[in-house]
């Protein structure tokens, strides 16, 4: 009579070792899911890990996730403050480039967040190196370390002199996966305060005129110029792209009065403007 109970008991066990095992499973959050490891970062007891979509630096708009690992306790730090200076060394002279501020990523525990701006680099990808400061519990840790950077295939960025004698870096940030369609058109824009500091240039105009060159130099229907977001400190258009292929997105830069500082326009008798950003898909 006692054997009819080991089987349902048998059962019971299974189930809720099975359930354990499920939740637990469960618990396991891959917070850097969908992202590619660009670098570690050894400095004593913390590891500092970078990502992006690529899993590499390229010149242009790099939107970046950071961990820190506690290389004691295997675990990542979730109450760390960071900061960073990329500088480029050029055989008489070095610079920083754009770079926002780092934040806690939304969502996340353990990942923080920034963007860097690469204007150029060198063949190899050589040139670079990336300063993190970072604070955990009070205690303040820096390390530097040479980073790769690649060059982007089409020009995704530019530097420039304007007519106001100051020069800006232009970056296109969106459309990532051009399709087409109207599109939403996003870039970046800022000036060289020195040779360290590039603060964002706010309320002007950047004019849209989009060509094909291998097709008959044509533009397309349906483009907006771009303006300031004071939301995001980035300017904001629609581009229209009507077919596959190779896009000179042609712009003219304008102050807050109106005054073009750079570019001209596309015309019978001029191709393309001093000014553009390319797009292919």
């Amino acid at each position: 009579m006692k054997f009819k109970y080991i089987l349902p008991i048998a059962f019971i066990a299974l189930f809720f070792s099975c359930s354990t095992d499920d939740d637990n499973d469960a618990t396991q959050i891959n917070e850097v899911e969908g992202l590619e490891l660009i670098q570690t970062i050894i400095n004593g007891n913390e590891t500092i890990e970078l990502y992006n979509e690529k899993g590499q630096f390229e010149t242009g708009y790099n939107q970046v996730s950071l961990r820190i690992k506690n290389n004691t306790t295997d675990t990542y730090i979730e109450n760390a403050t960071l900061s960073w200076m990329p500088v480029m060394q050029m055989p008489t002279m070095q610079h920083s480039c754009p770079k926002s501020v780092i934040t806690k990523a939304l969502g996340k525990d353990t990942v923080y967040e920034g963007f860097i701006i690469y204007q150029m680099t060198y063949e190899d990808g050589s040139g670079w190196s990336l300063t993190l400061n970072y604070t955990i519990d009070g205690i303040d840790y820096s390390v530097t370390e040479t980073i790769s950077v690649m060059q982007y295939e089409n020009q995704n960025s530019v530097s420039f002199m304007g007519s106001d004698d100051t020069k800006y870096i232009l970056a296109l940030i969106e459309p990532k996966d051009p399709t087409i369609a109207i599109n939403t058109m996003k870039v970046g824009l800022f000036k060289m305060e020195n040779m360290m500091a590039f603060p964002v240039v706010e309320d002007y105009t950047i004019a849209l005129d989009p060509r094909m060159p291998g097709m008959g130099n044509h533009s397309s229907p349906n483009n907006t110029d771009l303006t300031y977001n004071n939301a995001d400190n980035f300017y904001y258009g629609d581009v229209s792209l009507t077919m596959t292929g190779y896009w000179k997105l042609n712009l003219k830069l304008l102050n807050e009065n109106g005054t073009v500082l750079k570019g001209e326009d596309v015309t019978e008798n001029n191709e393309s403007s001093s000014l553009y950003l390319e797009l292919e898909f």
